[in-house]
C-alpha cells in the first residue's frame, strides 16, 4: 500500500538520545512504527522526513508532513548501470597494476577486481590516473 500524502507541511518533532529517538508527527508519537528515518533539508526549501516503517507498522497515518514511506532502494539497477559503463580493458589494466594483486592467495585476481570495482563505486578514481 502506497499512502497518498498531502503537500502541506506538518509539525514534526524528533528528540534523539543516542541510539533512541522519539518521533512525533503532529503530536502523535510514531517511533514504535518506524525502523529508520532520514531528515534532509536544503537551504530555502521545506525539510523532508523519510520514514522506513517496521513490518508490523499500522497503516493509520494522519498528518500534513511531507513524509515518504518506503522500502530500501534496490541496488541492482544502479549496480548494473555502473558495471555496464565499465571499460573492460581499462579495468583489466588497472587491476593488473594493483599493488595488492601479487599476494599469491587463491582467487587473488578476482579479489583485486572486486576491490577495484568497490573503490571506483565510492569515487576512488586515483588508480585511473596511475594507469594513464
Amino acid at each position: 500500500m502506497t499512502p497518498t500524502l498531502p503537500d502541506e507541511p506538518s509539525h514534526v518533532r524528533i528528540v534523539a538520545d543516542g541510539p533512541h529517538a522519539r518521533l512525533e508527527i503532529d503530536g502523535r508519537d510514531v517511533a514504535s512504527q518506524v525502523r529508520a528515518y532520514t531528515l534532509s533539508h536544503r537551504a530555502g526549501e521545506l525539510p523532508e522526513l523519510a520514514l522506513l516503517l517496521r513490518p508490523t507498522a499500522s497503516d493509520g497515518w494522519e498528518g500534513l508532513a511531507r513524509v515518504s514511506i518506503g522500502e530500501p532502494p534496490d541496488p541492482g539497477p544502479a549496480a548494473a548501470a555502473f558495471l555496464g559503463a565499465m571499460d573492460a580493458g581499462e579495468l583489466e589494466r588497472t587491476v593488473l597494476n594493483r599493488h595488492d594483486l601479487m599476494d599469491g592467495g587463491p582467487g587473488e585476481y578476482t579479489r583485486a577486481l572486486l576491490m577495484q570495482l568497490q573503490e571506483w563505486a565510492v569515487g576512488k578514481w586515483a588508480a585511473l590516473d596511475e594507469v594513464g
